[in-house]
């Protein structure tokens, strides 16, 4: 934030809210910089990925200084996808209509908090949660619209299986091993000892699960056909 008898740097207005002075730095660097100028949204995905992985490395095992940063970090990547969008001749948005979209959604989906319904508990935030995006998204014909495909292949599998839970059992049939893991430190030994022996065998371990949770929403997709009858 810049207060007082504070002086901008050459070229940078004086804006004196730190989120509002971040989209106007953003702005000017489009403006100015030659190789910020050649980049699209498609362009950018890598280095959304990279700084992506790079906060949850500082969430699990970083300092708060890091944390911090990388926080920073992904919140340039925002407002340079949102500043792109900006200049499009066709359909363009800026960082405000972003936001102002976000808060918009924020306040459906928790109306426990902002119109008078009541959810003491998690499980009933949950059920607000739900309905409030089932009436946003009345559109999708299934579970699985909307689930991303370039989701890391252990946390698609974590998604299909709790949206298969909601179609029912037909359509979760994966089996269980008869001595699982008690604990996430456990869960990490079986992943690695499973990693592990596909190595051993010569197998793609991210194939292996890929090509199964493609079967697994194909079963989804079954199911809803059946309860649709």
């Amino acid at each position: 934030m810049i207060e007082g008898d504070h002086r901008p740097e050459e070229g940078r207005p004086v804006v004196t809210d730190a989120l509002r002075e971040a989209a106007v730095t953003m702005t000017a660097v489009r403006d100015r910089c030659v190789w910020t100028q050649q980049i699209d949204h498609r362009a950018l995905v890598p280095y959304l990925e990279e700084e992506s992985a790079e906060l949850i490395d500082a969430v699990e095992a970083g300092s708060r200084a890091e944390l911090r940063e990388e926080l920073g970090d992904l919140l340039w990547q925002v407002l340079f996808h949102a500043e792109i969008a900006s200049r499009d001749a066709d359909d363009p948005f800026d960082i405000d209509d972003v936001a102002r979209g976000l808060t918009e959604k924020m306040v459906r989906r928790h109306p426990h908090v902002f119109a008078g319904e009541t959810a003491e508990t998690p499980e009933q935030v949950l059920v607000l949660w739900n309905a409030a995006k089932a009436a946003e998204k009345h559109e999708r014909r299934s579970v699985l619209d909307g689930v991303s495909e370039r989701m890391p292949t252990l946390a698609l599998a974590q998604k299909l299986l709790g949206k298969a839970a909601t179609v029912g059992p037909s359509a979760n049939a994966v089996p269980v091993e008869a001595s699982p893991p008690r604990s996430e430190a456990e869960l990490g030994g079986a992943l690695l000892a499973l990693v592990a022996t596909a190595r051993e065998n010569g197998w793609d371990a991210e194939r292996a699960l890929r090509e199964r949770l493609r079967a697994l929403a194909d079963d989804i997709r079954s199911a809803e056909a059946d309860l649709e009858h």
